[in-house]
């Protein structure tokens, strides 16, 4: 299993710590080795082994069975081209954090939706199984028709509480299926990646992220000294979305054809579905003139800043929504149960 962002770029600043302070890399390996959780000890000690048999470190770390990222080992092996394996920490260290952050960013901003709906579906669920059927003992000594809405949410009430365990068994064998075709099927990956575009309020949200992502990592691996063509490959590699990946790829085969880098999102996202027409044209610019590193970077803040301020204007819009949504749901449910109450007087 792969090491979290956040335990790479601990590992990544401990190294860069004791790296500056003039300990030599395999003296710190060590040191960060007698100070290490219990679940770093393997592989530290593997890449404390390697480093002793004249291993490279980005050969050690290449064999931790896919603990570190690709962009994370890349970053190192160029930095043991140029022997500046502080640089790379620095980078390294830079790249995560920008991760860390944006993902905080957007789950603090899905999180009050997603603990919202959830509730509210969890207690229309109580109401339906164990509510209603109150009602509706009290209801079965009243001596005159119900309410059609009254009736209707009976039936849909008896029809939970017959079937809400198979329901439930149903919704977690359905959940099981998808998570191991998931795993096992990556057009199935791709088509989710590519629908979650299309959504709406989140579509952008994630054309944002994914876009922030690719750039910021482009532009690290260049500055880094990587030449284009590979760091587009390390950059397909080490992506986390499909769409990324797959524009990356067509994108390093259009370059090794003979285009411009222009050329070549046009070429490889024709429909701009993660390239927008402004970045573009940036980059299309930036890679005439040479000063395409220092372009991917500020173009991923532009996008990161926009990314949040959009993150901040849809949680602000949500709230007051799905309180009303909410106490639409509930406040039906309510009015519907006590609708024969209220009409106590022709019912008795």
């Amino acid at each position: 299993m792969a090491l979290s962002k956040q335990n790479q770029l601990h590992f990544a600043d401990q190294l860069l710590t004791l790296l500056e302070s003039g300990l030599p890399l395999l003296n710190a390996v060590a040191l960060i080795y007698s100070t290490a959780p219990k679940s770093w000890l393997p592989w530290i000690s593997s890449i404390y082994a390697e480093l002793k048999k004249g291993e490279s470190f980005s050969q050690c770390l290449g064999k931790q069975n896919n603990q570190f990222s690709m962009e994370f080992i890349n970053l190192i092996r160029v930095s043991e081209r140029t022997g500046d394996l502080d640089l790379a920490l620095q980078t390294i260290c830079k790249q995560l954090e920008a991760q860390i952050e944006l993902r905080q960013k957007i789950q603090q901003a899905m999180s009050y939706p997603t603990i919202t709906l959830t509730s509210s579906f969890l207690l229309v669920m109580v109401m339906m199984i164990w509510v209603v059927p109150v009602f509706k003992d009290v209801f079965t000594h009243f001596q005159a028709e119900l309410p059609t809405p009254t009736k209707v949410l009976i039936d849909i009430s008896a029809w939970f509480e017959a079937f809400y365990i198979e329901l439930l068994i149903t919704l977690v064998v359905i959940a099981g299926f998808f998570s191991i075709a998931w795993a096992k099927l990556p057009k199935l990956q791709k088509y989710c990646d590519r629908l979650g575009f299309y959504l709406p309020l989140v579509g952008r949200l994630l054309q944002l992220a994914t876009l922030t992502y690719w750039c910021r990592t482009l532009g690290h691996l260049l500055q880094s000294g990587l030449p284009l063509p590979d760091a587009l490959r390390v950059t397909a590699q080490s992506s986390n979305h499909w769409l990324s990946h797959d524009f990356s790829a067509e994108i390093f085969k259009h370059l090794t054809r003979g285009w411009s880098l222009g050329d070549a999102i046009i070429k490889a996202d024709p429909r701009h579905i993660l390239f927008d027409q402004e970045t573009l044209q940036l980059l299309t610019i930036a890679s005439e003139s040479g000063a395409l590193a220092d372009m991917l970077q500020r173009r991923a803040t532009i996008l990161s800043s926009r990314l949040s301020n959009r993150l901040n204007t849809l949680s602000h819009s949500l709230e007051p929504l799905l309180i009303i949504i909410i106490g639409l749901i509930i406040g039906s449910l309510v009015i519907i149960l006590y609708l024969p109450i209220f009409n106590l007087g022709q019912i008795v």
